[in-house]
């Protein structure tokens, strides 16, 4: 054979390649075996336990214990004041019908998963996401879910973070990866910018309406959203994570009372009726969503515990949970 043609291998290369070709096959082979394996396991790993659901007490209050990273249930009767069972979660809200569990996953780049559970805890869907866990929150019929996730950084405070904020609908499936497609008005105007951020969604009795932050051009703001027909609009500056009281009447949210690093932000009381807002009693600084538990009190959480504190500015905070975070009751 000519040197234009090349030469044939020899026997002994040939086996050669052969058995690198095995070696390369058997390798991925077994790399995916692991890989799916891994999660599996992770899924497993994450579950409730039989019979830990939503359903024992429609007043308990559940929440992460921090120690095993799994949602449990508060009770003074139990050991340790709690009942330790649930899903393994970095954030948790449960209402209505569906539990909503974000949960971290390991490796670089930061991703996580959307799980969305029913009253029993049982898994229903799985979303996979880019990101670290911020902020969960579930309608109060069950139906309409969402989410805040950090793309990067990894707090409120640093002067430069991004979010991505999502919205599913269960009764449709229909999934908004990012909320900032949403056409913004600041007063009364469209607004366009490629800093829009928006983070801490809360919804409204309808399932349409929620209230949310938006940060643009240095500022955050109060944002009023419609699902239905598709727009946001602002309502005032310097409020961010709202929640939404039971009435429907009153917005608890952080307000920025600091330009420092250290607790630069006080919870506050917001009337939509009257426009006025109040400081609660609890003077710290809260880097949280409140949750209404109930008509008239608030829980939070801080430095590793879960509080509450009147919504009205009397009274003083009172420790609900030490080693906790994500307060949520499930009615």
């Amino acid at each position: 054979m000519s040197a234009l043609t090349g030469t044939r291998p020899s026997t002994r290369t040939r086996v050669w390649i052969l058995v690198l070709a095995l070696l390369l096959l058997g390798g991925g082979a077994t790399a995916y075996t692991l890989h799916a394996a891994s999660g599996r396991a992770d899924a497993v790993a994450g579950t409730a336990d039989p019979g830990f659901t939503l359903d024992h007490d429609t007043g308990a209050l559940y929440v992460r214990d921090t120690a095993s990273g799994r949602v449990a249930r508060v009770d003074p009767a139990a050991p340790g004041g709690r009942v330790v069972g649930g899903p393994t979660c970095d954030r948790f809200h449960a209402a209505g019908h569906t539990a909503l569990c974000l949960r971290r996953r390991p490796g670089v780049p930061a991703r996580s998963y959307a799980i969305v559970l029913d009253r029993r805890l049982h898994e229903v869907r799985r979303i996979g996401l880019p990101g670290i866990p911020s902020r969960a929150r579930v309608s109060a019929s069950g139906n309409v879910l969402a989410w805040t996730m950090f793309a990067t950084g990894d707090s409120y405070a640093r002067s430069s973070f991004s979010t991505r904020t999502s919205i599913l609908d269960l009764r449709t499936g229909y999934l908004v990866k990012n909320i900032e497609q949403l056409p913004l008005t600041l007063g009364g105007r469209r607004h366009h910018a490629p800093d829009v951020n928006y983070w801490g969604v809360g919804f409204a009795a309808d399932d349409n309406r929620f209230y949310a932050t938006v940060s643009t051009g240095g500022r955050t703001r109060l944002v009023e959203g419609d699902l239905r027909n598709w727009f946001a609009r602002a309502l005032r500056e310097n409020v961010e994570c709202p929640s939404l009281s039971p009435d429907g009447t009153r917005l608890a949210f952080k307000k920025r009372v600091s330009d420092g690093p250290r607790e630069p932000w006080r919870l506050y009381v917001y009337d939509l009726r009257t426009g006025r807002e109040h400081p609660v009693a609890e003077r710290r600084g809260i880097d949280d969503q409140a949750l209404w538990t109930d008509p008239g009190t608030l829980a939070y959480g801080y430095g590793g515990a879960v509080w509450s504190v009147p919504a009205d500015g009397t009274g003083s905070p009172r420790r609900l949970a030490d080693g906790a975070s994500s307060p949520t009751v499930p009615r």
